[in-house]
């Protein structure tokens, strides 16, 4: 079983879900593997035909790679059941040793999730929903008696849970309300639109968690910030790694270690996902991340 995220840092890549682009994916999770990141992201819109399925991927992935670990982030829990969903996770978890995250939101793409045959929810009750789908998943882990649930969204009737424990979950919460929710209940948050440590986003999003991480009895250190990074990893240095409304953009490879070094000392960063797809050097970039920056800012923040 993985380490808990706010007991290690993390580096990973978001290497596409393009169908066009289904070789490329496979090649880049599998050197991702070989040069010891530590997991891949798969993002989830299973209304759009020229995107590859999350979990049918996230399983072939987990079986050509050999160490590193696979979340969907985050997984479309409107187009999901929830008690199906904890099965699936419990059997990665089983098949892989333990290398699977669910990575879990509420929906945010509701025309094309009710184009996709999904009842509409409004905003609240897909908060509801997703606290309760929190909740479910984690009974359904870790053996112990039958569960039943008359919730909500879902019911159940004596389903026996996995032997295996519940999977660390993170989620991509937006609003104050699912703010919340992963501050009572989830291991992890990944700020949305590309939000970094810099950002009002952040700035503004990680003390709802944090306040209610405490009341709920929690410590709000025990729930890591994950950030996206779709930005550039360039020959030379940028002269502006940062856009107007201060959001990084990239720069060199000095630049980046600087960069993610401050951002886990300085700003609590747990973990860094770098979508190579979106960076025109392509394989280019995803080696500079692997072998030059992600080994230097482990060393850095190290020596602290």
């Amino acid at each position: 079983m993985p380490e808990r995220l706010t007991h290690k840092l993390w580096f990973g890549i978001g290497p596409g879900v393009a169908v066009a682009d289904a070789p490329q994916v496979v090649r880049s999770v599998e050197y991702a593997d070989r040069t010891g990141l530590d997991f891949f992201a798969l993002s989830d819109h299973p209304y759009y035909g020229d995107r590859l399925e999350a979990y049918s991927t996230l399983a072939l992935l987990l079986g050509r790679t050999r160490n590193i670990t696979g979340v969907t982030t985050v997984t479309n829990l409107p187009t999901r059941p929830v008690p199906l969903l904890a099965r699936t996770l419990s059997t990665l978890s089983a098949l892989t040793g333990g290398r699977v995250v669910l990575g879990l939101g509420a929906g945010g793409y509701w025309d094309d999730i009710a184009r996709f045959g999904v009842t509409r929810l409004d905003p609240a009750a897909a908060v509801r929903a997703l606290e309760e789908a929190i909740g479910l998943v984690q009974a359904l882990s870790g053996g112990g008696a039958p569960v039943t649930l008359d919730g909500e969204f879902t019911r159940i009737a004596a389903l026996d849970p996995a032997p295996g424990p519940a999977p660390l979950i993170w989620t991509g919460s937006v609003g104050p309300k699912s703010l919340a929710v992963t501050g009572r209940s989830a291991d992890g948050w990944i700020p949305g639109n590309a939000a970094d440590w810099h950002s009002d986003r952040y700035r503004s999003s990680r003390p709802l968690i944090d306040e209610a991480a405490r009341a709920a009895g929690r410590d709000p250190a025990d729930i890591a910030t994950v950030f996206n990074l779709p930005a550039r990893i360039t020959d030379s240095a940028a002269a502006a790694p940062r856009d107007r409304s201060g959001r990084w953009l990239g720069g060199s490879v000095a630049q980046w270690i600087t960069e993610l070094t401050e951002a886990v000392l300085e700003h609590g960063a747990s973990g860094f996902v770098y979508f190579a797809s979106g960076d025109p050097s392509g394989q280019i970039g995803l080696g500079r991340w692997a072998e030059e920056i992600v080994p230097a800012v482990r060393e850095a923040v190290a020596k602290g």
